[in-house]
């Protein structure tokens, strides 16, 4: 499955059997990129309270989100982030195969209100250039309705992405879905 050593669920105890239970109820299953991070039940834990925070997230969507992070997975090379974020595009948010490939050739294409799309073209500018990230950028967001909050939610959710690339593309982990 990966270049480390991992628990399957079927052998998770404690702490980890817990966490795991939390994705088998919210996913319904325990993806291979959760079961890496048996190797660091307390690494997982951590993850899953920030996933829970943007899967409840006030105003950033799901479609902005995984859109976002299959992009950032997309420029550093993770396919597997990128075929379940698109996976999740589809099946969740209702996307055509066609409409993600058209997202994926072109941020612009992206299937989002116009509020969300500058977002999104915002986040994918501060994990590409960040030094070219100016106070008219953040001006036009918040022209738009967007928090300081929701902005800097958005890039932190980006850069998080960045790391779990990765170590996803470091450690090998084998598509499962």
């Amino acid at each position: 499955m990966s270049l480390i050593s991992t628990v399957p669920p079927e052998q998770a105890t404690g702490a980890l059997a817990e966490s795991y239970d939390q994705l088998k109820e919210r996913l319904g299953w325990v993806p291979n990129i959760m079961q890496l991070m048996s190797a660091s039940p307390e690494q997982l834990r951590m993850n899953l309270e920030v996933l829970g925070y943007f899967f409840n997230h006030p105003t950033l969507s799901l479609p902005l989100l995984a859109t976002t992070r299959m992009l950032v997975s997309q420029a550093h090379h993770c396919d597997y982030c990128v075929d379940f974020n698109a996976a999740l595009l589809i099946n969740r948010c209702e996307q055509t195969p066609e409409q993600v490939a058209a997202t994926r050739q072109d941020p612009n294409q992206a299937i989002l209100d116009p509020k969300d799309k500058a977002m999104l073209l915002f986040t994918l500018k501060s994990v590409k250039t960040p030094l070219a990230v100016n106070a008219d950028d953040i001006a036009a967001l918040k022209a738009l309705g967007w928090t300081d909050r929701d902005i800097f939610d958005a890039v932190a959710h980006a850069a998080r992405n960045v790391s779990a690339d990765i170590i996803f593309n470091t450690f090998k982990v084998e598509r499962d879905f």
